[in-house]
């Protein structure tokens, strides 16, 4: 199925969307898995179809349902929040591919190092006043400066899982 999304202004609606991390710790041995609570964001479609826009995560609001590792998660040690309070996906190009694929690519901001970032996400529902898009994607937080690891206990990639859900807003 081929979705036509409207063109215009789209807010994120904050209150219809998760952004959630998962990653392998202490060996592999136990999947530490969070939620920002607080996401922010729009975009804009164009005529031709392609969209661009702004993710905004604030980076305290990371709740990993561990008081003490979300304080380690909010220090220097991590994503240094006092430094660097936000986590953006800046999307400079966003089309529709086959079937209710799209076709994302933009630049990710954390600790105030940005690298390109491109990822594939599905449209799950879309009409006239909404769109909701949900991707899972990983990212290397070494490149990022996440390089804490203590006794070699975190490996491999961390799991980003996103359901945004968009409306249209008021010409």
């Amino acid at each position: 199925m081929t979705v036509a999304v409207e063109t215009g202004v789209w807010q994120l609606d904050a209150a219809a969307s998760t952004v959630a991390l998962r990653h392998k710790t202490m060996w592999g041995l136990v999947t530490v898995k969070g939620t920002f609570g607080a996401v922010g964001g729009q975009g804009e479609v164009q005529p031709d179809g392609s969209a661009t826009g702004t993710l905004t995560l604030d980076a305290a609001t990371l709740d990993t349902k561990n008081k003490k590792r979300d304080e380690h998660l909010r220090s220097a040690d991590f994503f240094d929040t006092a430094n660097h309070p936000e986590i953006t996906f800046a999307v400079r190009s966003a089309k529709v591919g086959a079937g209710d694929n799209v076709e994302v690519s933009g630049q990710l901001t954390v600790r105030g190092i940005s690298r390109p970032q491109t990822l594939t996400a599905r449209l799950a529902g879309a009409d006239a006043d909404a769109l909701t898009l949900e991707t899972e994607f990983t990212v290397d937080r070494g490149e990022f400066g996440l390089g804490w690891n203590q006794l070699g206990m975190i490996r491999g990639l961390t799991t980003v899982a996103a359901t945004l859900r968009f409306v249209r807003t008021a010409a």
